[in-house]
């Protein structure tokens, strides 16, 4: 079967993009955690954290009455419980449509996200910040952010996975974009109840979309060699990876 050139020119700079943004965020990653060991970062961070608080009085943030209450339900999304019950919902969806090899791929990426991220908080130890009185109760270290981290691995992940059972374009988009803004949100509002520096947060998000956009190379890949299943068919079922008729 003839390979049409400009298609395969077309995902060869494809791969070359994803591969480069992804060694950018890495490089970022490791380039802030850096700063962040020398002090570098630490008056960024302070001054922040004190702009968002009432001059003053530091108990409590600038704007509306209500805005403490939306950030604290927002940053639960964040958290072991929401994300742990999202991605069951997710995986859930995937193995309703037929989808067993990418529900269990999609195990493994969210499980290894966020050992990665365990074991990068101890290697740190980072303290969390101590400017501003806390908002919310918290225990563990602070670098990387583990809701901006982790809600970028699973939403980001999922997202990705998901995108990944639909053909059309728009679906994909959306799907994406979505998680994106939430995790966006989710991240502000550490830094706005007081228990992370920002550098925590972009630490989290930097490696988070590192480590979505790995996946998601990695199940084009395995989408391509018919190792999971491929986008859908248009009548919502998925076309499976090809019997093994030597096996």
């Amino acid at each position: 079967m003839l390979i049409d050139p400009r298609r395969w020119l077309f995902r060869e700079q494809r791969f070359l993009a994803l591969f480069l943004l992804g060694a950018a965020l890495v490089a970022g990653f490791v380039a802030l955690a850096g700063e962040m060991q020398e002090g570098e970062t630490h008056a960024f961070d302070i001054a922040i954290l004190k702009a968002l608080r009432v001059p003053g009085d530091p108990a409590h943030l600038i704007g509306p009455g209500w805005l403490q209450t939306v950030a604290t339900d927002i940053t639960a999304l964040g958290g072991v419980t929401v994300l742990t019950l999202v991605s069951l919902l997710a995986i859930a969806f995937l193995l309703l449509r037929g989808r067993w090899r990418q529900a269990g791929f999609t195990v493994l990426a969210t499980l290894g996200g966020a050992v990665m991220g365990h074991l990068l908080k101890g290697l740190f130890a980072r303290s969390r910040p101590e400017a501003v009185p806390h908002l919310v109760e918290v225990t563990s270290l602070s670098f990387p952010s583990g809701h901006s981290l982790n809600s970028a691995i699973v939403y980001l992940t999922l997202a990705v996975m998901i995108a990944r059972s639909f053909t059309d374009r728009t679906s994909r988009v959306f799907t994406v974009a979505v998680a994106v803004l939430l995790v966006l949100a989710i991240g502000c509002t550490r830094v706005l109840l007081g228990v992370h520096y920002p550098t925590d947060v972009l630490g989290g998000w930097t490696l988070g979309a590192a480590w979505a956009l790995l996946v998601g190379v990695v199940a084009d890949v395995l989408q391509k060699q018919h190792r999971i299943e491929e986008p859908s068919n248009g009548q919502g079922e998925a076309k499976a990876p090809p019997h093994d008729s030597s096996a």
